[in-house]
């Protein structure tokens, strides 16, 4: 069995910086455990899948994402690659495409120019953490404690005053694996943008993500309220490091960035 994979760079316009995403255009679903192989295989924070659908005129793909250990719910970099693939390589003159996903309903891909556009749900509804459990505290290596910690969905969000204090953390993964389900965003004021952050989710396979679109379905909603404006530039000062630029659109959150390819080739079965 021979499969088409791509490799591209999501929230970057530069090789070998932003989050490397793997991509597996399909024409039928696999088996999930080979799905699994595959992503583990490939080692990334993602790997993901599509298939065509019946709907949409051909502009419609189902389309799942596989970290080197499990499926995730919800990607952004992941689908940034994705659409890149569609728009620029296997459909060039769509200027859009929908996925449909089996846990975060449909979302829709918009290319302008070099950047790409994704409408994705908020997440808005964020709980104060008044004590934050003594993993989280002492799992993220800070000399200082966070001013605020918030809870959403699957995520703790550690709020802190200075983007030194984001990028000095050094964070023990063995605690902050113990907190499964949630992973950990932690945030900041941004010198050269509205808001700064880094990712950890090391119970699903990813100690540090380079670039985590998902993270910024949430911390758009809080930065936006904070700062009283509804567009953000964001920055994810990772090694790697990337870019988005944030929307607040009702109950949704558009996504922009722009994306490279790296490599481009056949997986082999």
């Amino acid at each position: 069995m021979r499969i088409p994979i791509f490799h591209v760079d999501a929230f970057t316009s530069r090789p070998f910086s932003g989050n490397p995403a793997a991509v597996c255009p399909l024409q039928g679903w696999l088996d999930d455990g080979l799905l699994h192989k595959v992503a583990a295989e490939n080692n990334l924070s993602e790997t993901a899948f599509f298939v065509p659908t019946a709907d949409h005129g051909g502009h419609s793909y189902d389309l799942r994402w596989f970290t080197p250990r499990c499926e995730v719910a919800l990607c952004g970099h992941a689908t940034l690659a994705s659409a890149y693939v569609v728009l620029n390589l296997l459909q060039p003159s769509l200027d859009s495409v929908r996925f449909e996903t089996r846990h975060s309903g449909p979302l829709t891909v918009r290319k302008h120019g070099e950047i790409f556009s994704m409408d994705f749900p908020a997440f808005t509804k964020t709980k104060a953490c008044a004590d934050p459990p003594d993993a989280l505290l002492c799992g993220l290596g800070s000399k200082l404690p966070p001013s605020q910690v918030l809870a959403v969905s699957d995520t703790y969000i550690a709020v802190y005053e200075t983007e030194r204090a984001i990028q000095d953390l050094r964070p023990n993964f063995a605690l902050l694996e113990q907190l499964h389900p949630f992973a950990v965003s932690v945030t900041a004021p941004g010198e050269d943008a509205d808001f700064v952050s880094r990712y950890f989710a090391p119970s699903y396979g990813i100690p540090e993500d380079p670039v985590t679109g998902s993270a910024h379905c949430a911390l758009t909603p809080c930065w936006a309220q904070r700062l009283g404006k509804t567009q953000l530039h964001a920055r994810q000062v990772s090694d790697r490091g990337g870019e988005l630029w944030c929307e607040m659109a009702g109950q949704r959150v558009i996504l922009k960035g722009r994306a490279v390819l790296t490599l481009k080739g056949t997986l082999v079965i």
